[in-house]
Order: structure tokens, then sequence, then C-alpha cells
């Protein structure tokens, strides 16, 4: 499971900015539907080996409670309860203000670790963060969210409140004596889309997936089965939180619990919903699986509802808007009937075998010039890139590196070109597929001044 870190402060103290600093992208994971504002939002990060969630907030008044304030402060309370600890930012610049002090109240009564980041404070000396001990939330780390100061540090200080578990773990999961590997399945996609009811008619029985773990409102729900001869773990992102709280759209959706599932997972089954349409949050949960680079296959729910007009508009929205999976199956289900699971569960294995192909060197390259005699590379300013041979450099997701000269030069149409050439040569349908270029460099030229 990531540990997850929650970003918490008033307004223009450079959450933001520190979201930003540690995802190390402006490109966060955005949760659109009802009843979720785009002001929460996530992302990953990275120390050294160790990932982690990271969630930004809007700004935070944990008092006022009217309109778009309730709003924001509704989403920041949602961030703080789902965090394993808080970063709480305030603004060495403002000095110490009764906002904070509200907030710091709120967050005693949490009960979650909590890391004071006192930001802007580059050109600063520690007087300037003398005031915020009143606070009682700790030493006051001075940090530069816009210029890095400090950030590392705290990060590190946050991340020592959540200790890694210690999980019995077999590279690709359990290998079992005379058994292939326990494949990882994670059930993604929006409330209400089917994915309790698949997860039954996968179990063959009806289940309520939920359990209450102390200490937590976000354990990830894993159910372990056999299907046709094979051993799976379901890994659940309903979401469903502790007893005694509301159960709201919001409570049956947690965006956290996605990201650690697809993380924990071989293979990601999305399922949409056909009598909804293709949402823009459906695309959001495709595209990380994209970035993360595990296998999937795409889940058309409640397909026997529709008539053939409505199918044909289903077959166009998902063409238009999840136009970069085209490397990913779509199966049509009927999760309530148990209708397609057959074809559901064969491309789960063919999408995991994909994942984990071995491909060797020889008929990588072989494939290799096969592509380039079919289509050389363009000129690019009178130089034409020469690709001479290929290697796996790893798998899930597969990776081909490709040696050469003048790589520098190929162009991202014809890297798509190779992808999906090397794609259809060894079969790796239903998992993202990595080109990367190495330059063959002469050690005895040596450059000119």
């Amino acid at each position: 499971m990531l540990p997850v870190i929650a970003l918490v402060g008033r307004p223009n103290v450079g959450k933001s900015t520190l979201f930003n600093r540690l995802t190390r992208s402006r490109d966060a994971l955005v949760a659109d539907f009802p009843g979720l504002t785009r002001d929460r939002q996530y992302g990953e990060g990275r120390v050294g080996p160790r990932p982690y969630i990271v969630v930004d907030t809007g700004g935070f008044e944990p008092v006022k409670s009217q309109g778009i304030v309730k709003a924001m402060a509704s989403q920041a309370e949602l961030a703080i309860e789902e965090a394993d600890v808080v970063i709480f930012v305030v603004d060495a610049r403002t000095g110490l203000t009764p906002h904070d002090e509200r907030i710091a109240n709120h967050l005693r009564r949490s009960h979650r670790p909590v890391v004071l980041a006192v930001n802007k404070a580059e050109g600063l000396d520690s007087v300037h963060a003398a005031e915020f001990y009143e606070l009682a939330m700790g030493e006051p780390n001075m940090i530069s969210a816009a210029h890095g100061h400090g950030v590392h540090n705290m990060i590190e200080l946050a991340l020592s409140h959540c200790p890694d578990e210690e999980i019995p773990i077999v590279e690709d999961d359990e290998v079992q004596e005379g058994k292939a590997p326990r494949v990882k399945v994670a059930v993604a996609g929006r409330p209400n889309a089917g994915k309790s009811t698949l997860i039954n008619a996968l179990l063959g029985e009806e289940r309520l997936i939920a359990y209450d773990m102390p200490g937590t409102t976000r354990d990830s729900i894993r159910v372990d089965f056999e299907y046709d001869g094979r051993d799976y773990a379901l890994i659940d992102t309903a979401g469903l939180r502790r007893k005694g709280k509301v159960f709201e759209a919001i409570e049956k959706f947690s965006v956290v619990k996605t990201l650690q599932a697809i993380a924990d997972s071989n293979v990601v089954i999305l399922v949409l919903d056909a009598k909804e349409g293709i949402a823009e949050h459906d695309a959001h949960i495709a595209g990380y699986v994209l970035e993360s680079g595990r296998a999937l296959v795409v889940a058309v729910n409640k397909w026997d509802a529709l008539d053939s007009y409505e199918r044909s508009r289903i077959d166009e929205e998902m063409e238009h808007k999840l136009h970069f999976l085209n490397w990913a199956r779509q199966i049509h289900i009927s999760a309530l009937k148990r209708n397609g699971l057959n074809h559901l569960m064969k491309a789960v294995s063919d999408a995991h075998a994909a994942a984990f192909a071995k491909l060797s060197t020889p008929k990588l390259t072989r494939a290799l010039i096969e592509a380039v005699q079919r289509q050389s590379p363009p000129r690019v300013k009178g130089v034409r890139p020469k690709l001479r041979y290929a290697h796996q450099g790893g798998q899930n997701p597969p990776v081909v590196v490709i040696h050469g000269n003048s790589l520098q030069a190929v162009p991202d149409s014809y890297k798509r070109y190779l992808e999906g050439w090397f794609r259809d040569q060894f079969n790796l349908a239903g998992t993202p597929l990595r080109i990367e270029f190495k330059l063959n460099r002469n050690p005895y030229v040596e450059k000119k001044d």
C-alpha cells in the first residue's frame, strides 16, 4: 500500500506549488464526478526508491460553512481522513494567523500525524519560524516549495510516520509450488458502474466486499479466487468506508484507493457503464493505468441494456475519448446476467501474459530489421537514423531497447509505428509497450572545440 500524504493549509500558502514539486509534474490526476470538486488533486511522488501518493486540497477553512468555502473544507476533511500523514503548510512571510490556529485545532482532533511546513522561507532565518511553535504542531520545517529548499528532508520526515508494512511478497506475487503465479487484478471504475456486481459474479456468490480493519478507513480489499484452473487475486476499488460513515457517492469511491490498487496489480479491469456513457473520470483512470505501465482490459458493462443505436454511440464515444487505449481489449459484458465473463477473463489472462512476455534479442532484432525494411525512418536535416539491433529492457510493461546511430532524430510517429509493429509481431495486446533508444557512440572520436 502506497503511503498517502495530504497537503493542508489556508489559501495561497503554496500547497499547489509544493504538490507540483513533490509530483515533479503539473499534470495532476483530478477525479471529476458529482460530489467531488476539482480542488482535490492526486499525484504520485517518490523519495529514493519509495513511492507515495500526495493529495492537494483547496484552501481550508474549518469554521465557515457556506458556499464554495464549505465544499473546499469538506474535500480537505476527506483528504485528512484518508491520509497516513498530513503536511500542514503555513506562510513564513505572512506569519502566524488566526486561520492557521483554527486549522491546527482541527488537525489535532483528526489524530493524524502532522508535519509543519513553513513555506516561502527562502532568504529567511529561523527567527521567522519561531512564532509557529505556538501551534504546538512540532518542529517547524522551513522550506521553499518554489525552489525546493528543505523539501526533501521534510518529505522524509513525513514518510517516517508511514513505516513499511511487513508483508511477505514473492516476485509477481505468490508463486505456489507447482502452480503459476497468482495474477493480481484491480477492478476500477466509477461508482455504480457495476464493479461489485462483477466481483460477485466472478466469485460465484453474493458477498459484501468490505473489511473493517482497525486504524484505517481505506484498507485494500483483496479476494483470492480461482478461475478456469488459474489463481487470481481481485483487488476491489469500491472504496467502502468504515461502518458509521455516510454512504454517499464520494464515500463509495476513493481515488486514493484506486491509485493504490492499480499500483499493486498486474492487470486492471476498467469497468465502464454503457448506459451512462464514457465520462471524463473514466479517461482519468485509464490515463493513470497507461502511465503506471499496467496491463489493461476494458469491460463495457450493461451492454445488454442497449439497443443497436446506443451501442454504436458508445463505440464512437470510446474511439473518441479513449483513443489512447487502442492496445487494450474491449469486452462487452453484463455482470448482472454473467454474460461475457469467459471472454473477459481470457482477455485478462492474455494481457498478463503479454505484460510479462520474454522477448529474445535475436527475434527482436529480426523484427526490427523487417520493420525498417518495410518502412525506413524519415530523414531529418539530411540525416537518416540507423536502427541496428534491439533487446528487451524490462517487463510489466515490456520495454524494447533499440540501439543505433542518430536515433535522437527518430520522430514520434515512427516510434508509434515501431510500437505497433512489435505489438503485432509478439502478440502484446493488452499491455502498454515502451520503446527506448540507445545511441551508439564511438569512444575514439574526440570533440573538437
